[in-house]
């Protein structure tokens, strides 16, 4: 062996766990079977090498470049990887040149990787399309953003889009016990014990990133002194939270203390107990809590258990999620706390989370003939000769833009799904309705 082999095993030995840990090949995957399980249409376009342009959507750590390497390593073309934040037009245009030369001397066509696509410029995007289009590089790009949003309308219709989600905590428990076990790419070759709840906290604080959660047991392995009788490296659930950071507050004895602190937090918001909720919330942040999941069930909880009691609690809810999206922690925390104080204090209502309910029931039960003539689109040319629209009273014809008609199907005309409260807005909403429509039982 020379220096130069000698030395590239070397950097490969001490290349980063997460690094050399990556899947390669289809068999090693863990996770995203929506996308590469058995039969799926991206798992036969691998296996068959008979892939079209495709990006792959998907938070950092859940597989889009580990997918890009296993896709080179299957597929019979020539692979090229560009990474957007560091690569211009003329990268891209030395690539292609490779490309038409793979086809002109072998025969070959020419997959072009492009990491973090949504940096590209529209310059650089522009360049892409007459090669991904005449079928001269068969592009396979990976982002982070909404490609719909951030990437050339031209390239995405011309692509497949494939979105990978956070993987989930078993899969990431996967992970770290494959990591831990395999003695030429991972930590198996030092006597490590890792407690159980140890690995079940890295795999949850990670957040369905694996990167993180790798990082976080490498780091763990190699800066934990080994016990002094046995030699053996214990990574306990102290050892796990200073090595990713995050406090385990919220897994003292087992999980359940986890989820009992998000269940007392949603019944102190029901509770109208601004004070018991804060003080979770508090819990969750203290604990290392992702601020998106906290503020998710913030909005959650504004439909469902506020409603039209006050409608100004999903704006509210909605412009903290906004907030923590944009700002960020630990500034993001005022924003949460805001909003769950306003959605505790509002009034309560969950009449609207009943109707979707009761409607929702009647679509599965219930068979419909047909949508009531008068309510069906007049809009087009023999719409008239089949009575479509025919009898139908405009509204605004009338005074206070208002005429009783029927709107429900015959077979449903009598339901009443929404019932409002006597709670907060709501109370007008009701006096409302039953002003407008007398026949009928809103209490």
């Amino acid at each position: 062996m020379d220096i130069f082999e000698e030395n590239r095993n070397k950097h490969k030995r001490e290349a980063p766990l997460a690094a050399r840990m990556r899947p390669t090949t289809l068999e090693e995957w863990v996770g995203q079977e929506h996308i590469i399980g058995k039969n799926t249409l991206l798992t036969r376009a691998i296996k068959a090498d008979k892939l079209t342009s495709l990006v792959l959507y998907g938070p950092p750590g859940t597989g889009k470049t580990s997918l890009a390497r296993i896709i080179a390593g299957a597929t019979q073309s020539v692979f090229t990887q560009l990474n957007a934040t560091v690569s211009g037009v003329k990268d891209i245009q030395r690539a292609v040149e490779d490309a038409k030369t793979a086809i002109e001397l072998y025969g070959k066509r020419s997959i072009l990787f492009v990491d973090e696509i949504h940096r590209f410029n529209k310059a650089q995007q522009d360049a892409l399309l007459p090669y991904v289009e005449d079928g001269t590089i068969i592009l396979v790009g990976a982002t982070t953003e909404n490609p719909y949003f951030e990437v050339n309308k031209a390239l995405v219709s011309r692509s497949v889009i494939f979105e990978l989600f956070p993987l989930t905590q078993e899969n990431i428990l996967n992970l770290l016990r494959r990591a831990l076990q395999d003695k030429e790419r991972g930590l198996g070759y030092l006597p490590i014990i890792a407690h159980d709840n140890a690995l079940e906290f890295l795999a949850d604080i990670a957040g369905g990133d694996a990167r993180t959660a790798l990082n976080a047991i490498e780091l763990a392995a190699l800066t934990t002194e080994p016990d002094i009788t046995t030699g053996e490296i214990i990574l306990d659930l102290d050892v796990a939270a200073a090595c990713i950071q995050k406090r385990a507050l919220r897994y003292e004895r087992d999980g359940d203390n986890h989820y009992d602190t998000i269940s007392a937090f949603i019944k102190s918001m029901r509770g109208s107990d601004p004070d018991a909720a804060v003080y979770y919330l508090a819990r969750m942040i203290y604990a290392g809590e992702d601020p998106k999941f906290i503020a998710r069930r913030i909005v959650i909880f504004a439909s469902e258990d506020v409603g039209n009691a006050d409608p100004h609690a999903l704006q509210v809810a909605v412009a903290a999620q906004q907030a923590v999206h944009f700002i960020g922690m630990p500034e993001g925390m005022h924003a949460l706390s805001q909003a769950v104080t306003y959605v505790a204090c509002a009034p309560k209502s969950n009449a609207s989370c009943a109707a979707i309910s009761a409607a929702l029931s009647d679509v599965a039960k219930v068979q419909i003939k047909k949508i009531p003539s008068h309510l069906q689109d007049a809009n087009y040319k023999s719409a008239a000769s089949l009575n479509r629209g025919k009898g139908y009273d405009y509204p605004h014809n009338h005074p206070g833009n208002f005429i009783p008609q029927q709107y429900l199907p015959d077979e449903l005309a009598d339901r009443i799904y929404y019932k409002p409260t006597e709670n907060g807005v709501e109370k007008k909403i009701g006096e409302a309705l039953r002003k407008l429509r007398p026949d009928r039982a809103y209490d």
